[in-house]
């Protein structure tokens, strides 16, 4: 068999550590396919070796390997025991999600066996970086994650006993955002204080100690989630461990009385959740206000368009969205935005509301 008839084999047919489709790269070492990306984190030497199967020339013991293996038997025996909190990253992942995900499978071969893993802990302590007051500061903080307690908690070195915050793991989330950030690392913690979403944004030099923190707040979620909803299958539990926000981006938006000024905002929609929060900077820690976008039965709707009448400040793709409480006029800057965001609204409001989407809580409408 040929390495193309390999790829034509469904096991194949998407990168073993990323699901990208098409895969055009072959590790000599562990037998899979992979894409171009994460070709890149398995050339080094305590992975292995790889080929690109478009230009460099197959030996026939090299195509005899991969015969042998291939993604699915090389993914039984590296994914053997991967915890499910543990979070398995896309082709849409940041870099340091792939990249670590890759290293802890191969390179540390951390879910081979079903010993304890490292991610489900009673107690971590270590230092990160994060983003003070002034824009660009980023100040050494001590974390402290407590299972006992329940609770993520950050200070400065020299007053332990005095912490500047307080995460609770039954509201926190946390999402990388190394883009927004402008840091390869960057990881934003957030949870929900007095009915606001407080947001704190870190990050650590080294790739594999963020990506574990990441991983030790997702298995305490978890914990948390199946005292919490002991009926409920663990299949959807995963998804509300920690949410990645379905969209961002800029959108402007007027008053309650429609009459204020369209002003810049930028916005995050957290599905899961069901709330879509907007802020007057990116980085902000605190939201300026939110919208809950409930179900269509319970009289949500979103439309595309402006009221009669009415005219954005500098960008004119209208979104409506009505809720029993009142309208919110949102613009886009171009169609396609105002497309991808009437898309992900209605996808919300055409879903019923579960228990789970407030995490148990009565929804709140932030003005």
């Amino acid at each position: 068999m040929s390495v193309q008839e390999l790829l034509q084999l469904p096991e194949n047919s998407r990168c073993a550590d990323c699901g990208q489709a098409e895969p055009v790269w072959a590790s000599c070492a562990i037998g899979v396919f992979v894409c171009l990306e994460c070709s890149g984190v398995h050339r080094n030497p305590k992975i292995g070796k790889v080929k690109s199967i478009q230009l460099d020339y197959m030996e026939q013991d090299i195509v005899q390997f991969l015969q042998s293996r291939g993604n699915r038997r090389a993914q039984e025996e590296y994914e053997a025991f991967v915890p499910p909190y543990y979070y398995r990253p896309t082709e849409k992942d940041c870099k340091v999600l792939r990249e670590q995900w890759i290293r802890a499978k191969y390179e540390r071969q951390e879910f081979r066996s079903g010993e304890r893993c490292r991610y489900a802990v009673d107690f971590k302590e270590g230092v990160l970086w994060k983003k003070g007051r002034n824009k660009g500061q980023f100040l050494e903080r001590l974390f402290t994650f407590s299972e006992s307690d329940g609770m993520l908690t950050y200070c400065t070195k020299d007053k332990r006993n005095k912490p500047k915050g307080r995460f609770p793991i039954r509201s926190l989330n946390a999402t990388f955002q190394c883009e927004k950030m402008e840091l390869e690392h960057g990881l934003e913690i957030t949870c929900v204080q007095g009915g606001r979403t407080r947001s704190i944004y870190v990050y650590h030099k080294d790739g594999e100690e963020i990506v574990t923190w990441y991983n030790v707040l997702r298995a305490a979620r978890f914990n948390y989630l199946k005292k919490t909803f002991p009926d409920t299958p663990e299949a959807e539990l995963i998804p509300k461990i920690t949410r990645n926000y379905t969209k961002s981006g800029y959108m402007e938006k007027t008053g309650p009385t429609q009459r204020e000024r369209f002003k810049k905002r930028w916005f995050n929609l957290d599905s899961e959740e069901r709330k879509l929060l907007y802020y007057k900077e990116p980085l902000d820690p605190y939201e300026q206000g939110g919208i809950f976008i409930g179900s269509g039965a319970a009289g949500y709707q979103v439309t595309e368009g402006l009221p009669n009448g009415m005219k954005g400040n500098k960008w004119t793709a209208g979104i409506t969205i009505r809720t029993p409480q009142r309208e919110f006029i949102l613009t886009c800057e171009n169609s396609k935005e105002q497309k991808d965001w009437l898309q992900v609204l209605r996808a919300i409001t055409a879903r019923p509301i579960s228990t789970h989407d407030t995490g148990g809580r009565a929804p709140e409408i932030i003005p």
